[in-house]
């Protein structure tokens, strides 16, 4: 089967199954051909962490569902193909919520092996941070439980590892209590990418969920100008009257569907100005306190379905890169070198990381992240991202792997000092190296 990644950029063919329990996972990894295993979910890495060329590829999403719910601790043991959006709409009618992505298209496997993080982080963390357990099928097919406290260095290699320390079957996660299924948001424009970051450097900590979308094309002194949402769960007094009886109901639709087939091209310099500048103007200038869904807050793109088909057969690079705090000129930098070279990215999000977690190849840390949709097709791009990764490296920073697609192996070490302590782990529980993956390889893992 040919397997793509959601950015589409270099696909691969492998053989693929579907293991419906942890037996036949076990079976599946002790029977593995000579190219190895690698696990896969509801397929949304941007790049290559879920293909596994010419090997097998374990389709995890038939392994769904909520095993246990303790109402009383608000913790959830669920099987690790159970995607997002079904955890959602199973748990928002009874008052939980979780760590959530810019996409509810995400397994939890794939969500903490990618410790995956959102507009929240300052507040909750990353996906891992609110794991108390893993079930998981090592790389011998002994299934291990892995948890902060007894197995520290197995468990927090795992979170963040890519998938590469073996399949995880079950997690047992800590969930967000709230009273209703809405947003109660502020919105403010900001002129410039200064202006920008000093609001949410001033404010960020007063929410509980902070977002910015910037013009990465706006030139002079609109250089990064953005619009700025911020919010928290609304209280059940805060929605009118007439929706509260249905307040925690939670069942978004998407609205259009992405052509099976779109000419590369399209998303360009042009296209994205135009569609930059109607967006910036119909923002207000400062809105506060209007009640939003929690699928629009968070998911807007989910609202479309394959929008990466947008961007034609040719694809799209994501980059997205965290420099820590004091290298705001390094994020200044970065929007000031896209801006000039005119790179179209239609979703150039901007956001605060608050504390790290132990994971060795865990990607945030206390500081600023910048996310870039970016077509591919331009000839320059190549030269433009890999003197981005020199800015980043000389900052201090790093790129996310699991949105990566062509990073150098020798900026690896640079930008995960600790990636010897988790290469250690992973000969532990994988000693044949029989769990595997295109990024793997590409990157020397």
């Amino acid at each position: 089967m040919l397997f793509r990644s959601w950015g589409g950029t270099a696909p691969s063919r492998a053989e693929v199954r579907h293991p419906l329990d942890d037996a036949e996972v076990v079976d599946a990894v002790r029977t593995h051909p000579d190219r190895g295993v690698v696990a896969r979910g509801l397929g949304r890495a941007y790049g290559d962490a879920a293909q596994n060329a010419g090997g097998l590829v374990l389709d995890a999403t038939a392994m769904r569902g909520v095993r246990h719910l303790d109402v009383e601790r608000g913790r959830a043991t669920v099987a690790a193909g159970t995607s997002l959006d079904d955890l959602m709409r199973w748990l928002l009618p009874e008052g939980f919520f979780l760590v959530t992505p810019g996409t509810r298209s995400v397994t939890v496997g794939g969500a903490i092996a990618s410790d995956i993080h959102g507009k929240g982080h300052h507040a909750d963390g990353t996906f891992g941070s609110n794991v108390r357990a893993i079930t998981l099928v090592d790389g011998t097919g002994a299934v291990r439980r892995l948890t902060p406290e007894e197995t520290p260095e197995e468990f927090w290699a795992t979170t963040g590892g890519m998938g590469l320390t073996g399949v995880i079957t079950e997690a047992e996660i800590d969930l967000i209590p709230v009273e209703t299924a809405m947003i109660r948001a502020d919105t403010e424009r900001a002129s410039d990418l200064e202006d920008l970051m000093a609001r949410m450097d001033a404010r960020d900590d007063e929410y509980r969920y902070s977002v910015a979308w910037i013009d990465c094309l706006a030139t002079g002194r609109s250089m990064g100008r953005g619009i700025l949402d911020r919010g928290d769960h609304a209280r059940l007094d805060e929605l009118p009257p007439a929706r509260r009886a249905d307040a925690r109901r939670f069942d978004p639709h998407t609205v259009i569907s992405a052509p099976p087939i779109f000419p590369s091209g399209l998303v360009n310099r042009w296209t994205v100005r135009a569609f930059n500048e109607a967006w910036f103007r119909k923002s207000p200038k400062r809105r506060e306190g209007h009640l939003v869904d929690i699928g629009w807050f968070f998911h807007p793109l989910d609202l479309i379905t394959g929008w990466n088909r947008l961007y034609g057969p040719r694809g799209f690079v994501q980059y997205q890169f965290v420099v820590p705090f004091g290298q705001e000129r390094a994020v200044q930098t970065a929007v000031e070198r896209l801006s000039l070279a005119g790179t179209p990215s239609l979703l150039a999000v901007l956001k605060r990381f608050g504390p790290a977690n132990p994971g060795p190849l865990s990607f945030p840390q206390p500081g600023w992240t910048l996310a870039l949709d970016i077509p591919v097709g331009d000839p320059d791009l190549h030269n433009l991202l890999d003197g981005l990764d020199d800015l980043v490296l000389e900052a201090g920073g790093r790129v996310y792997l699991a949105k990566d697609a062509r990073v150098r192996p020798d900026h690896l070490a640079g930008m995960y000092p600790r990636l010897e302590e988790w290469r250690a782990v992973r000969r532990r529980l994988d000693p044949d190296g029989v769990i595997r993956s295109d990024l793997a390889r590409r990157l020397g893992l």
